[in-house]
């Protein structure tokens, strides 16, 4: 069986975390959509509820496995799980600088591969960070995000409100 891991924080899931995942299922027999937990970050959403939005927005995607990845090195992960490659989404040079000596490094420590898909146009633009700042602002973000997350934006909005 071939197995990849599609990382990432996924504060929130969003259009073109889905186009690459999709993509991805359609290189191998499983993609494992491993949800991280940095613990520098300040998330949005919590990691249950990240875990939720990914299950129900991807559901009807045939051989993904949605999980948390837990602590640790990816490069282990991925070998613990059986994974022959990690699949990354590249929006720009930028996103290649920086994920080129990860990748290098996650192989030389386990053999994993990094495969690199670059986004749709329609997506290059994308990031949870700036989803999350128009959301937070008031904006529109439901051409950029999944059904899921349009719902605990508005949910977050109304509890504001109350």
């Amino acid at each position: 069986m071939r197995r990849a891991v599609c990382p990432g924080s996924f504060d929130p899931i969003h259009n073109g975390h889905l186009e690459v995942i999709a993509r991805a299922a359609g290189l191998f027999d499983e993609v494992i959509v491993a949800v991280s937990t940095n613990y520098s970050k300040k998330y949005r959403f919590s990691l249950d509820e990240r875990l939720e939005m990914a299950a129900e927005t991807l559901a009807s995607l045939r051989g993904i496995v949605i999980e948390p990845m837990g602590e640790g090195l990816l490069a282990e992960y991925c070998r613990q799980r059986g994974a022959s490659a990690i699949v990354k989404g590249l929006r720009s040079s930028s996103d290649f600088d920086y994920e080129v000596p990860m990748a290098t490094m996650n192989r030389q420590l386990t053999g994993v591969e990094t495969i690199f898909l670059h986004a749709e146009a329609r997506y290059a633009h994308l990031s949870s960070t700036m989803i999350k700042e128009v959301a937070g602002l008031g904006g529109d973000v439901s051409d950029y995000v999944p059904r899921a997350v349009q719902r605990r934006f508005a949910e977050a909005a109304g509890a504001a409100h109350d």
